[in-house]
C-alpha cells in the first residue's frame, strides 16, 4: 500500500516515512503544498498524511481542492492545532480523521489502518481469499493454516491485490501502490514479484484452485 506524506518539517517527516516503510508500506515525501496537491492529483495513492501548516497552500486547502477534484483518497490531517474549530475545519474540508501532534507512532499506524479498512466496511485486520488469509496487523499470511513467509515487497504486494480482490490490477496500478515513486522499476520487476509470490500461495498447493491469475494483456488478480 502506497501513502502520501506532505509535511514541511523534515525531521518529522523522515521519521514518518522510515516507520512506515519498516510496516511494508510505499512512502512518498513533499514537504511544500503545492507540490503535495500536485503529487496527490497525478499519483494513486491508499491514504495521504497532510499536514496543516505548509508553505504556499495549507492542508484545508489540499484537502478542499482534492475533494472538489473528485479525489477521495482517505485523508488524515496533522497538525500541531487541537482545538475544536481545527477539527471542524480540518473535517469540513474533507478530511477523514484528524490526529493532533505530538502522537505516539503507534496510534497514528493504527488510524492508517482504520482508514484502510474503510472501503471494505470491516473491523477485521484480517484479508481472505478462498482459504488464503493475511493478516495486516501481525504481517502473517497462511493458506489453509499453513504459515507462508513473504518479504516484505511480496507482503505489500500480495495486501494489495487482496484487498482488491478479484479485480484485474494491470502493471502500472500494481508499481503506483507497491513502489515508491524514486524506485527503480524494470519493465520485469512486477513479473519478478507475482512470480515469487505465485511460487509461495499457489505451487505448493497443488490440489487447491490457483488464486493469483494472469489476465493476459490486461495485468493479474488474485482471484477468489
Amino acid at each position: 500500500m502506497k501513502i502520501l506524506i506532505v509535511e514541511d518539517e523534515h525531521r518529522i517527516a523522515a521519521a514518518l516515512k522510515q516507520g512506515l516503510q519498516q510496516e511494508n508500506y510505499a512512502v512518498d515525501v513533499c514537504y511544500d503544498g503545492q507540490d503535495g496537491y500536485a503529487a496527490a492529483s497525478a499519483e494513486e495513492y491508499d491514504s495521504i498524511l497532510l499536514d496543516v501548516m505548509l508553505p504556499s497552500l495549507n492542508g484545508f486547502e489540499i484537502c478542499s481542492k482534492l475533494r472538489a477534484d473528485g479525489n477521495h483518497t482517505p485523508i488524515l490531517m496533522l497538525t500541531a492545532k487541537d482545538q475544536s474549530r481545527d477539527v471542524v475545519q480540518g473535517l469540513n474540508a474533507g478530511a477523514d480523521d484528524y490526529l493532533a501532534k505530538p502522537f505516539a507512532f503507534e496510534v497514528l499506524l493504527a488510524r492508517i489502518n482504520a482508514l484502510l479498512r474503510r472501503p471494505q466496511q470491516t473491523v477485521s485486520s484480517t484479508l481472505t481469499a478462498g482459504n488464503l488469509e493475511l493478516d495486516t496487523l501481525s504481517k502473517t499470511v497462511n493458506r489453509g493454516g499453513q504459515p507462508i513467509h513473504l518479504s516484505s515487497k511480496e507482503f505489500a504486494l500480495l495486501e494489495y491485490m487482496m484487498r482488491n480482490k478479484n479485480q484485474v490490477l494491470s502493471k502500472n496500478n500494481i508499481i503506483s501502490h507497491v513502489w515508491d515513486f524514486d524506485a527503480d522499476i524494470l519493465p520485469n520487476t512486477v513479473e519478478v514479484f507475482v512470480a515469487y509470490l505465485r511460487n509461495k500461495i499457489d505451487k505448493p498447493f497443488k490440489k487447491q484452485p490457483a488464486l493469483l491469475q494472469t489476465v493476459r494483456g490486461f495485468g493479474y488478480k488474485i482471484e477468489a
